[in-house]
């Protein structure tokens, strides 16, 4: 399983049009091969920040998958004008941590 984790900037007084727009951009990605769920997370501190959290089946689902397939087109006509500074997304794996590993 891969976490993309994308910090999104919203433009100020855009967030109602933002989450507007992500309610409909969402059943795009949700349709995507290899798609395994996602969150939108809002920050408690920046109304305009937000955490755009998707699980993928592996990397190749986001990058190669949705990110080239026409549906993808769809999903920034819906939000990539709402973002400044364009996001940057990165993938995360999950580290196989043994029992004793519960110290922080």
């Amino acid at each position: 399983m891969i976490l993309e984790v994308a910090p999104l900037q919203v433009i100020p007084g855009q967030s109602a049009a933002f989450e507007q727009a992500f309610a409909k951009a969402q059943r795009i990605i949700s349709a995507m091969p290899g798609y395994a769920g996602h969150q939108l997370q809002r920050s408690l501190a920046d109304p305009h920040r937000y955490l755009l959290l998707v699980n993928w089946q592996r990397l190749e689902d986001h990058t190669q998958g949705f990110r080239g397939s026409p549906q993808y087109q769809q999903w920034k006509a819906l939000l990539h004008h709402f973002y400044d500074p364009f996001p940057t997304v990165e993938h995360f794996q999950a580290v196989p941590l043994g029992e004793t590993a519960t110290e922080i």
